[in-house]
């Protein structure tokens, strides 16, 4: 019987869409691909997700390499959170109504150290019971480690458990574990679908 839901963060409860974030900056094809190359698309970015860099030593690493026209958008993309928090509809609703019918809700997130500064912005925050982040463990899914530091520290059943993620690799890696879960592909109707058919009691 399932009793905890645990939730990714990064295109499940918001929207982790680099393209929307470069929109807003209003630059040239050219300097899109040089930031998405040299920041979103690096092993320093992984790093700072599996904490053994800091967003000061990220953003040292990279300015260095940026022409100057570029280190302020730099800037804003590195704190994304201080401006681009697109909540993905529903999903707030739908984890306050999970929370309603009685289940235990948890967060499993590859990100850096910032994510409890800015955790309370999310719809739905309030009804966590806990959050695991990966930059603080060290450990990034879909590393079978995470999983298991997940139960250990929160006292959980794997069997109890129903994992969401938008990364298939993810979700197997929690399924090889003992828990259960579904790929969220942006669709809430059909999360709910999969919610009803592992037991879980949601709407359609």
């Amino acid at each position: 019987m399932i009793k905890n839901i645990v939730f990714d963060m990064g295109g499940v409860l918001i929207r982790w869409d680099t393209a929307t974030m470069l929109d807003q900056l209003d630059l040239s094809a050219e300097d899109r691909e040089i930031l998405n190359r040299e920041l979103f698309r690096t092993v320093e970015w992984m790093q700072q997700d599996r904490g053994v860099m800091t967003e000061e030593q990220l953003r040292r690493a990279v300015l260095a390499r940026l022409p100057q026209r570029l280190w302020a958008p730099a800037e804003k993309l590195i704190g994304w959170y201080h401006e681009f928090i697109f909540p993905v509809p529903g999903m707030g609703e739908l984890v306050r109504e999970l929370k309603s019918n009685g289940y235990h809700i948890y967060l499993l997130s590859n990100a850096n150290l910032a994510l409890r500064t800015y955790f309370c912005r999310i719809p739905g925050s309030e009804c966590f019971d806990q959050l695991m982040v990966s930059a603080e463990e060290k450990l990034l899914k879909p590393a079978h480690e995470i999983y298991e530091r997940l139960y250990e520290k929160f006292d959980l059943n794997p069997a109890e458990c129903f994992f969401i993620d938008d990364m298939p690799a993810n979700v197997e890696g929690a399924i090889r574990t003992g828990m259960n879960g579904a790929v969220f592909y942006g669709d809430v109707s059909r999360l709910r679908r999969d919610l009803n058919a592992a037991g879980i009691s949601c709407g359609a």
